[in-house]
C-alpha cells in the first residue's frame, strides 16, 4: 500500500490558499480514481482505493499544517506502511507558481508540515512532490502562504495539480525514480528557502 498525503489546513477559510495545494492534488486524484475521501479517523480525512493496480490511501490531515505528522504517523502505524511508501504533496515558496520538484528524501526545506512528518516518522527518507506557489515579499510569509492565487496564477496551479497527479500515478505504477526523471524540470531548480508555516494548531 502507498499512502499519498496532501498537506493543507482544514476549514473553508483556507480553501484555495497557497498552503493548501496538497489538498487540491488529493481532490484531483480522488476524482480520477473514484476514491471517496470521506473516512474520518487518525486526525485525518482519507479514502482507500486502487491506482495502477496498487492499493493507495489518499489522505488530508485535519491537524492544521504544523501538526501534519500526527495524522501521517498514526496511519502508517495502523496500516503498517513504511515511510518510503508515503508520498507527501506540499507547497513550495522556492519554486515559481506551477513548477514541480520531486525528491526521494531530504530536509524539510523550512516547511513546517513536512518537518513534523519527518520528526514523527524518524526519517528524512520520505518521497515528496513540491508544488511551486511563488515567493513572498520580505516579511510577508504568513500572509503569502494563506493568500489565494490571482487569476493567471490559478490557471497555472490547476495545471500543476493535474501534472502533480500525473507524477504520483507514475510513481505508484513505475516507481518514484521514474517519476522524478519524467516530471522534474531539466533546468536548474531554484534554491530552497525557509518556509515558515503559520502558527496554527
Amino acid at each position: 500500500m502507498k499512502i499519498v498525503v496532501g498537506l493543507g489546513n482544514p476549514g473553508k477559510q483556507y480553501e484555495g490558499t497557497r498552503h493548501n495545494v496538497g489538498f487540491e492534488v488529493i481532490e484531483v486524484l480522488a476524482k480520477r480514481h473514484n476514491i471517496a475521501v470521506t473516512k474520518r479517523n487518525f486526525r485525518a480525512v482519507f479514502g482507500e482505493g486502487a491506482m495502477g493496480g496498487e492499493r493507495v490511501l489518499l489522505v488530508r490531515p485535519m491537524t492544521f499544517m504544523n501538526l501534519s505528522g500526527d495524522a501521517v504517523a498514526a496511519l502508517c502505524r495502523y496500516y503498517k506502511v513504511p515511510p518510503e511508501e508515503v508520498i507527501v504533496i506540499l507547497d513550495d515558496i522556492a519554486l515559481d507558481v506551477g513548477r514541480l520538484r520531486l525528491r526521494f528524501k531530504g530536509s524539510a526545506g523550512g516547511h513546517n508540515g513536512l518537518a513534523n512528518i519527518i520528526k514523527l516518522l524518524h526519517t528524512e527518507d520520505i518521497p515528496r512532490v513540491r508544488v511551486g506557489v511563488g515567493s513572498p515579499r520580505p516579511g510577508a510569509m504568513v500572509d503569502h502562504v494563506l493568500s489565494r492565487f490571482g487569476a493567471e496564477e490559478r490557471e497555472a496551479i490547476e495545471n500543476a495539480s493535474e501534472k502533480a497527479a500525473d507524477a504520483i500515478e507514475c510513481a505508484v505504477r513505475e516507481g518514484f525514480e521514474k517519476a522524478m526523471n519524467r516530471f522534474n524540470l531539466s533546468d536548474k531548480p531554484a534554491k530552497e528557502s525557509p518556509h515558515s508555516a503559520p502558527p496554527l494548531a
